[in-house]
């Protein structure tokens, strides 16, 4: 993209009442799916300030996913991000409740640390899942995602993601297929994973 054409991009998104520098919320109807990132201010590690602190987060992230998700396929929590792949008719109830998420995590976080007024989080993030290849796709990001970030060697080794349910689940060679991991999800509340068929 040429500086010419950045200007541009910037202006027509101020135009539309866009954030000039983030993509916009947009609004969808009926049952979806969704990449949903979650990434702390400045990329600090305020998530991964301690194993305790990520395992409880990582409850309260599908937890809150719970309430407006049909289901959650896949997440993985980072020291300073989260990555969840889930469903849902109402995407911006969702996007609503892991705001409150945001907001008791850091309010809780910044008085562990006696940081009160401390910036914790930077921006919900959401991207609709487009066809099964960009599902499974999705799947694979979230799962790897920590070995990408240099935080564990294999991606079944990270403890604060569904990559080792996943497996136990499916069975590593049924996960290994194409699209074989689209067909399953979970949710927090019933802790079993349910087959269907992803929609696009």
């Amino acid at each position: 993209m040429t500086a010419e054409q950045r200007v541009e991009a910037v202006e027509y998104r101020r135009l539309h009442e866009h954030p000039l520098h983030s993509p916009p919320h947009l609004q969808f109807l009926g049952q979806r799916q969704f990449l949903i990132t979650g990434t702390c201010y400045e990329h600090k590690h305020h998530i991964g300030i301690s194993h305790e602190r990520m395992t409880n987060f990582e409850a309260d992230l599908l937890s809150a996913c719970a309430k407006f998700a049909v289901g959650t396929y896949a997440w993985s929590i980072l020291p300073n991000h989260y990555h969840v792949l889930a469903r849902t008719d109402d995407i911006e109830a969702l996007r609503h409740e892991l705001g409150r998420l945001h907001g008791r995590s850091a309010f809780n976080w910044n008085g562990e640390e006696n940081q009160r007024g401390r910036k914790v989080w930077f921006n919900c993030f959401d991207r609709v899942i487009k066809s099964h290849g960009h599902f499974w796709a999705s799947v694979n990001y979230v799962h790897h995602n920590p070995v990408h970030h240099g935080y564990a060697d294999n991606w079944q080794d990270w403890l604060w993601s569904s990559a080792v349910e996943f497996l136990e689940r499916v069975g590593r060679e049924r996960a290994c297929t194409s699209g074989a991991s689209s067909r399953f999800s979970t949710t927090e509340r019933s802790g079993t994973w349910i087959e269907e068929q992803p929609e696009g």
